[in-house]
């Protein structure tokens, strides 16, 4: 799917994304949602605000997501400005490089912005470029949290998820291990990646639950169930590849409605993402600056209720 840029677009600390006069509604109300400024703000674990549409670290990493990218300079741009155009939620994991991508937002970004939320995840690991393999092994995820910390110059990480639910390891033990950090100071919340409403009751019986990071886009509503949990519960859903990943979107009638106003359709199809759930913590990943404005814009986009039921409907 092509980016195609879009009229009347500022980008002056945030971006403006204008279509007629109407007003963006949302699918409901949280008590964990705030606005402020004209943001919508979501409180991860009910104490952390964040801006509801972040960034996903992954992809400033080398080809494979295996590596330093070829220009790494390029990569320390994007996470600066990132936080400029007011993205204070980066999702990134210790298997993205492995290692490179949390180094990259270290150099970028330390000493931090006090407002700066950083999500990290362990327990799923990179034997090679494209290859993935989960390991749940309590001794291993703390190994993961100390090695995490120090690559972040972190004391506490904001949020720490379990990046996969390793089949050979009872899910029990491998949050005791991260029930552990947190309580020794090195976790605030811990967060779960891939799993439905029923692993989530059993993680809570471990302990606190504050987010979910869930493969959903408009293509792809997989995991509408754990989403549908996910607002009964006030948890966070940090949506992983939200524009498609590698393979993008559909080529659909996506296109004309996107057109319609004045939007790109990955402008469109993040919109959708915020306007689908109050809960809903986009994380789309680019190693471009401009792809980076484009993205954030997206927030801003305007529709009525009725054009959301019409790009819904093309969408199904």
């Amino acid at each position: 799917m092509t980016r195609r840029k879009f009229l009347g677009t500022t980008l002056t600390g945030g971006a403006t994304l204008i279509a007629g006069e109407s007003n963006m509604i949302f699918a409901a109300s949280s008590p964990a949602v705030t606005e402020a400024d004209g943001n919508s703000l979501f409180r991860l674990g009910g104490d952390l605000p964040v801006n509801r549409l972040g960034f996903g670290a992954m992809r400033l990493t080398g080809e494979g997501i295996w590596g330093w990218p070829a220009d790494r300079g390029n990569a320390l741009k994007v996470l600066r400005r990132a936080f400029q155009l007011g993205v204070n939620l980066i999702d990134t994991a210790d298997a993205y490089g492995p290692e490179t991508s949390e180094l990259l937002i270290a150099e970028a970004l330390h000493p931090y912005p006090k407002d700066l939320v950083i999500a990290t995840k362990g327990g799923l690991t990179r034997p090679g470029p494209g290859q993935w393999m989960p390991n749940g092994r309590p001794e291993y995820l703390t190994q993961c949290v100390e090695k995490s910390l120090k690559r972040l110059r972190l004391e506490r990480i904001d949020l720490y998820q379990l990046h996969r639910i390793d089949p050979k390891v009872p899910m029990e033990e491998s949050l005791g291990a991260l029930k552990k950090m947190q309580e020794a100071g090195k976790i605030r919340h811990v967060g779960l990646s891939e799993v439905s409403p029923e692993e989530i009751e059993r993680a809570r019986k471990v302990l606190p639950i504050a987010s979910v990071q869930n493969q959903y886009n408009i293509d792809n509503r997989r995991w509408e169930k754990t989403l549908t949990y996910c607002e009964k519960e006030g948890l966070g859903f940090m949506p992983w590849s939200p524009i498609g990943g590698n393979r993008g979107l559909k080529d659909n009638a996506l296109e004309a409605a996107a057109g319609g106003h004045r939007a790109s359709v990955i402008q469109l199809a993040l919109a959708w993402l915020l306007h689908r759930s109050p809960v809903m913590l986009p994380i789309p990943g680019t190693s471009s600056v401009a792809h980076l404005e484009e993205n954030v814009a997206a927030a801003k986009l305007k529709l009525t209720a009725e054009d959301w039921k019409r790009v819904d409907a093309l969408a199904r």
